[in-house]
Order: structure tokens, then sequence, then C-alpha cells
């Protein structure tokens, strides 16, 4: 790789034992995905939940925390995708004090780094989303889709230690999506119906990305005419790189790289490949229930923007969760902030819901909480969330929010 000679500097220890670690694992990148330099990049985005973290990652972090400031300290804006606690609820989950306290641990070396704890999976939605040609560091899959495919912006998928490297050296390295000949479009669809719903929206995200199934893969999404708000692309996209590993998607005449069908390919030379109205049931027929009791409502993966916990409140007036069955609304501290002084949580919690902040469901010892709580059949309208939580011993459950809330005063799917 050639590097600059600031960069030459980081590597060789003039600028600090971190800064040397960051940019001798940039190299390594580098390397391995054939990169010929580094890219700057103006912010980055760590995932590093504990639960992925562990012991050997805090101990890791923690090191770095330890060397002066003026080494240690972040070059650029860096932010955090959500983490695996809520502080004030982790009880009332049936975590325990010993996963709280290696998170407490994990955000003091990260605050001492002068990592931003913004704690969110949306902050495309909430804090200083990039522009179109901005090159990122990010790390997390749903926040990389979004701001590729939606907002025209360049970054890969970054894995912890790549985007905290980022982070303390302002780079990382030219491959992938940083090349423009790479986010023209290799795979084509025709969707045949409108989406309606969030699920919806979720539901295509998770036929394409299953089907396309490549993270060197672009596919271009052609028919559909309905105007999607932000939520509706978020859980598009959320669902197209947990099923897909996805990174970026052009939808014809909305996203800002493919005002038409011909700026991002040859029709010509790639066939539409049709996603029906057909495709669309048998996929929400993959997760059924319908009749059986469920344990637990989960809202989160992504997080609810303010829009979604305004809706949710809304469909739980006046109303209350069945004493059988949990309700968990998961947001970023931004929001839940404005939802508390608009009254929004209160109005969740009212119902017996229970509004969390800073977390994913998913990444906050889901396995462990199932078993300390007895869940088994989760409902949620997250596609992501139910491609990902089988996994940790759960029978998922998918619908729309209405249908998601009607469970819930029932008690059982509906």
């Amino acid at each position: 790789m050639r590097l600059s000679s600031e960069e030459t500097a980081m590597l060789n220890g003039e600028m600090g034992e971190p800064r040397r670690w960051a940019m001798q694992h940039m190299v390594q990148v580098g390397r391995f995905f054939d990169a010929e330099d580094c890219v700057k990049v103006s912010q980055a985005h760590m995932m590093a939940d504990t639960e992925s973290l562990g012991e050997a990652g805090v101990e890791l972090i923690e090191g770095l925390a330890r060397h002066g400031e003026a080494d240690r300290r972040v070059r650029i804006p860096m932010i955090t995708d959500p983490r695996g606690i809520d502080f004030k609820h982790y009880r009332t989950l049936k975590q325990t004090d010993a996963m709280a306290e290696l998170e407490r641990r994990a955000v003091t070396a990260f605050e001492a780094l002068g990592i931003l704890m913004t704690d969110t999976c949306i902050n495309y939605q909430t804090i200083m989303p990039p522009v179109r040609g901005e090159h990122l560091a990010y790390g997390d899959t749903g926040v990389v889709i979004y701001c590729n495919s939606v907002l025209g912006a360049h970054s890969n998928f970054e894995g912890g230690p790549s985007a905290l490297a980022a982070g303390l050296t302002g780079r990382t390295p030219r491959y992938g999506l940083h090349l423009a000949g790479n986010r023209r479009a290799t795979r084509r669809y025709r969707v045949e119906f409108q989406p309606q719903s969030l699920s919806d929206w979720g539901a295509v995200g998770g036929i394409v990305g299953k089907r396309t199934g490549s993270y060197w893969d672009v596919p271009v999404i052609e028919g559909i005419t309905a105007q999607p708000t932000s939520d509706d692309l978020k859980h598009m996209g959320a669902a197209m790189a947990s099923f897909g590993s996805v990174p970026l998607f052009h939808l014809v005449g909305i996203t800002p790289e493919a005002p038409t069908l011909e700026a991002v390919c040859d029709p010509k030379t790639l066939a539409a490949e049709p996603v029906t109205g057909r495709d669309l049931a048998d996929f929400f027929g993959n997760y059924g229930g319908k009749g059986e009791k469920v344990d637990v409502v989960v809202f989160s993966a992504p997080q609810l923007s303010i829009v979604e916990m305004r809706q949710l409140a809304d469909l739980l007036d006046g109303h209350k969760v069945h004493k059988g069955t949990t309700l968990l609304a998961v947001t970023s501290p931004v929001v839940a902030a404005d939802a508390t002084r608009f009254g929004i949580t209160r109005r969740i919690e009212e119902a017996g819901g229970l509004v969390l902040q800073g977390m994913c469901f998913y990444q906050s010892y889901a396995r462990e909480m199932a078993i300390a709580n007895g869940w088994k059949r989760l409902l949620t309208n997250s596609v992501k969330l139910v491609n990902i939580i089988g996994g940790y011993g759960y029978q998922p459950s998918l619908a729309s929010m209405q249908d998601c809330v009607r469970s819930a005063i029932a008690g059982e799917i509906v």
C-alpha cells in the first residue's frame, strides 16, 4: 500500500502507540482487500457491545485508554452503536450485575478515547447524517446500507477494531464502496406490488437481500412508485443487509445515485428478476404462530425513530398489555429524551410497555434474557430481528406494528 508521510509516521509509532496499532491494523486490512492506499474519513461509527467484546475485548480498549491523552484520543468524530445494557432497566430484564459492570468498564474506556457514546444504530436520523460523497468508517450494517444508499455516502462494513482504527487515524483502506466502479448495480429486481407497512418494506429488503446474498453485489430495484419515508427505507435496508450482507442498493427514482435505471446499470445487459405479491406472502409465511401465546413483543433492530415511538403510543392508548406478555420499545438516547419530553414514554409505559434506550435487543444477552424470563415466542415488526433472533433460542413471528400491538394486548398472536 502507498502511505502518505503522515500515515507512515503513525505506522512507525511517531504519533503514539494507539495510532501505531491502528495504522498497522489498517495496513493489514488494506493488503487483504488489495487496497492501493487509504482514504481520509470524516466520521467513524463503531459496533462494540460488551456481549461481543467479552473480557478480552474490554481489556484491549482499557489498554489503549491507559496511554496519554494526546496519544489515545480519536482524531475524527466517532460515535457508538447500541450497547448491551440500559442501566436503568437491566435488572427488570433480568440481566446480571456482572453484565452491567463489564459495560461500565467499556464505557469508561471508550470515553477516555474521546468517543461520543451515542449508542445508536439510527445516527442518520438523529446525529449529523452524512452527505453524498462523504467517506466514512461505519460499523452497523443498517447504518452502512442506509448511508450508502439513501444518502449517497461511501462506507464499507467496518468491524469493531477497524472502526476504532479509523477513529484513531482518520483513515480507512480505499477498497469496496470507496471506489466508484463498485457502486454500479450488478443485480436488478422489479417489485410488482407496493409495500404498505414497515414490515412490508422490511420484507422487500429481506427478499432482495436473500436473493442477492453477496457483499460485492449491488441490487437496483424498480417498480416501487409509493414514496417511502425514512423509516420505510431504514427497515428495508436493515433487512437487506441482514439477509444478504448487502451494503448498498439503488431504488430507481428515489435514491440519489439512481435518478434513472440507466444511471446505475445498462438495462440491456441486466435482466430484471420479479418480486411478486406471492413472494411477499411466502416470506411472511415463514414466521407464523397465529393463535399461540406471545411471550415478548419487541420493537427493535433498528431502534425506533421519534415517529415510530409516537405511532406505538397512539396504538397503545386506552389499552393494556396482557399480563403474560412483555412489550419492549427500544430507541436511542436522543429519541428517548424527546419521547419523554413529549409524553410519549409515559403513554407507552402506562399501557404496560417498557421503553429502553441506548441498546439493541439482540446485542443485549438475548439468550440469557430468554432463559431468565422464560421467553420463547417473540413477535416483532422488524424483518432484521426475525432473521437474527432464532439463533438465540427464540421462535420469531413477524407482523405489522398494528398487529404486534393487538397481539400484545390479547396475549396471543392474532
